[in-house]
């Protein structure tokens, strides 16, 4: 019975499916949490969301985390179903224009469509159902992390997709570890912040899709009832 924590995926479906085929293998009783960030920067991001989605389907329980590229893409859905053409022309609204740099143009790609309003709804309903954090016995997971300077952290949904700067306050959350993606940094960073008891949170995001950066460009996955990890080095064609 194993508990496992992935992080963002971006698109990387070769990496994702290589990590659970070769390494993970879920069984019936174990749990699998995902922190967000399935789309985006890499090739496959319809491909991600379908393997998910068959995860989800068992044998393993696997609870998906909603990330802010998630939320970029809903928001960019939504903006392009207002949108109304003029003379018979339509033109990108501007956060289509936005979350195309960010990595929508990859995600269109790999979806086969031009605009966000072609996107599957299938997609679309799974990405609605996908919650902004979990509360766990020791740890909390989210995307990105909590506005402590709320008096209730989990009353603030745009910092738990979108902070990346923030001192944690360990007694608003109950002294429990926060576990999070969002913000990449380099595997000895995360090794060290892994094998430390003294630190409040834990980042796992390696930046799947920063293969042409020393120290990043990996997948990993924490197993934290033994606190260990794997490293699964990007397998996919990353142009970005």
């Amino acid at each position: 019975m194993k508990k496992w924590v992935i992080p963002d995926i971006h698109g990387c479906a070769v990496t994702l499916k290589t990590l659970f085929e070769d390494h993970i293998k879920p069984t019936a009783g174990d749990t699998i949490y995902f922190l967000g960030d399935y789309i985006d920067r890499g090739p496959a991001s319809k491909e991600v969301m379908d393997y998910v989605m068959q995860l989800q389907r068992g044998p393993a329980k696997v609870i998906p985390l909603l990330g802010n590229h998630e939320e970029y893409m809903l928001k960019t859905w939504n903006a392009d179903r207002e949108r109304k053409q003029f003379l018979g022309v339509k033109t990108k609204s501007g956060i289509q224009k936005e979350w195309e740099l960010n990595g929508g143009a990859e995600t269109l790609k790999s979806m086969g469509v031009k605009w966000p309003a072609e996107i599957p709804q299938k997609y679309i309903d799974w990405i609605k159902t996908l919650p902004y954090y979990l509360e766990l016995d020791q740890f909390v997971l989210v995307h990105a992390g909590f506005n402590f300077e709320a008096e209730d952290p989990f009353s603030d949904k745009q910092a738990m997709l979108w902070t990346k700067d923030y001192e944690i306050k360990p007694e608003k959350i109950d002294y429990k570890t926060v576990i999070h993606g969002h913000t990449p940094v380099n595997l000895e960073f995360i090794d060290k912040i892994i094998k430390s008891e003294e630190q409040p949170f834990i980042d796992l995001d390696n930046g799947v899709y920063m293969t042409k950066r020393d120290g990043y460009g990996n997948l990993l996955a924490l197993e934290f009832t033994e606190m260990k990890y794997i490293i699964q080095p990007t397998l996919d064609d990353i142009d970005f």
